[in-house]
């Protein structure tokens, strides 16, 4: 993309997620129990100072993300959010 002769990058948002100097494990508990709990509370602590936590969150959602921390939720909180559009839908 150009503005009169000047190149401006177009920057994903990804490139911009707080995450990205984090251990990407972090992001993927084995478990929602036990340890794997607390490590889902350490990797929304991350989303929650993240600047593009709500564009990554709308990545999940309609990408169907089925595992992992996105946009600072869980996939349970994800599955709950899409069920609720659902219904609100019909």
């Amino acid at each position: 993309m150009s503005v009169q002769g000047t190149v401006i990058p177009i920057i994903h948002w990804s490139r911009r997620s707080s995450c990205l100097t984090e251990d990407p494990e972090l992001f993927f508990p084995v478990s929602s129990e036990g340890p794997g709990r607390q490590q889902y509370e350490q990797a929304k602590a991350v989303c929650r100072r993240c600047p593009v936590r709500l564009r990554c969150l709308d990545y999940a959602l309609n990408t169907h993300q089925m595992y992992g921390v996105w946009g600072g939720t869980t996939p349970d909180e994800r599955r709950a959010a899409m069920a609720e559009t659902r219904r609100r839908a019909r």
